[in-house]
């Protein structure tokens, strides 16, 4: 079962910001973005050359630096909270994850840019992180909304996040402009409060499998 350096309880009042705390299970790590991650980062984004898929925004081995200075920025407005995936069996860093458009006084935030290198895709890595995730979110900091975003091209993210059990909402045409300059329709998902208990019981069953 998951853990984490929080109560689990529900919080009494919406708290001023996420904290940048690390977030932990039996496969996964998840640790605030800071400069020592960043040979990791580059070698699991170098991991299949995420940088060149036109779905996504992953940041060349070169843009590393200006991407973890950009994260600890937003973390410290309270308007993302990047984190590196760490696999705990080989100590790797696997690839990044994070919570954006957070909207604490509206309790909902939105959990994307997830990137992992080649070697971790469809293993528990994703999974357990995206569990571990949403437990900070509505148990921790009572959440009553989590929304994830990806482009219709991206078959493979949209296949991700449906087996997490997630609504599909609709599309926002027209909604981002892509680094070679395609106009991207965004496809759009969420999770509720009152969904998460089964939801959890869920994720918790297939990483048990």
């Amino acid at each position: 079962m998951p853990t984490h350096q929080t109560t689990g309880e529900q919080p009494t009042e919406t708290p001023a910001r996420l904290r940048p705390i690390a977030l932990e299970g039996k496969h996964v790590r998840l640790e605030p973005v800071r400069p020592e991650h960043h040979d990791g980062l580059c070698a699991a984004f170098s991991d299949g050359n995420l940088w060149e898929l036109a779905v996504t925004f992953v940041p060349h081995p070169d843009d590393v630096g200006a991407f973890i200075e950009d994260s600890m920025e937003a973390a410290e407005a309270g308007t993302q909270l990047v984190y590196a995936t760490i696999d705990i069996a080989s100590g790797r860093i696997a690839g990044t994850t994070r919570f954006l458009q957070v909207n604490l006084p509206h309790k909902r935030t939105e959990i994307g840019g997830t990137f992992l290198g080649k070697s971790w895709q469809r293993t528990p890595v994703n999974t357990e992180a995206k569990l571990l995730m949403l437990t900070y979110a509505f148990e921790d900091n009572a959440l009553n909304r989590v929304e994830f975003l990806t482009d219709v091209r991206n078959t493979t993210s949209r296949a991700a996040i449906a087996r997490l059990g997630a609504t599909h909402e609709g599309i926002l045409r027209s909604h981002m402009v892509m680094r070679d300059g395609h106009i991207r329709d965004s496809i759009l998902f969420s999770i509720t409060a009152a969904e998460w208990p089964g939801l959890k019981t869920r994720l918790t069953d297939r990483l048990a499998q």
